[in-house]
């Protein structure tokens, strides 16, 4: 077995280590949750595909709507993480949104960016940044999401 791979280039723990064939160990693993429809707190909540080129991705968290007729703020929420651990599809972010969401009456777009190392800044800011562009396109409704679907369909009643 060639040592050369187990051979540690960076050890950022208790967050990543990157090893010199380039392969790298995440310490920070958190439960995925899927989207829902939240009992406890009336969101519903959705994963969608911003870009299939970088694999951007977000959740959109929409609270139960109570007047149909007035718009709701947004909320663009970037996960905490060091740009290199976890997700907006972990528990502890999804739950925290629900909740926000909720309290709030707000709309919620948590943004999924590429983590480093494998995709060194300024990848997450040029994810987020085409995330927001999405956002933008949907906010008079048109955007290629369908509202039928969850959407930020608060924002172009």
């Amino acid at each position: 077995m060639d040592s050369s791979k187990s051979e540690v280039v960076h050890d950022f723990h208790p967050l990543f280590r990157v090893y010199k064939d380039g392969r790298v160990e995440r310490f920070m693993v958190a439960d995925i949750v899927p989207p829902s429809d939240d009992p406890k707190t009336g969101v519903q909540s959705k994963d969608i595909i911003i870009s299939l080129e970088t694999n951007v991705s977000a959740s959109l968290f929409l609270p139960k709507i109570t007047h149909s007729a007035h718009k709701l703020p947004l909320l663009i929420y970037i996960h905490g993480g060091y740009f290199s651990v976890l997700s907006p599809f972990a528990s502890p972010y999804h739950n925290y949104l629900n909740s926000l969401v909720a309290e709030a009456n707000v709309v919620a777009v948590s943004i999924d960016y590429r983590l480093a190392p494998e995709h060194p800044i300024p990848a997450c800011y040029d994810d987020s940044w085409t995330v927001m562009q999405w956002v933008a396109l949907h906010a008079n409704g048109q955007g290629p999401e369908p509202v039928a679907h969850l959407s930020i369909q608060g924002l172009h009643n």
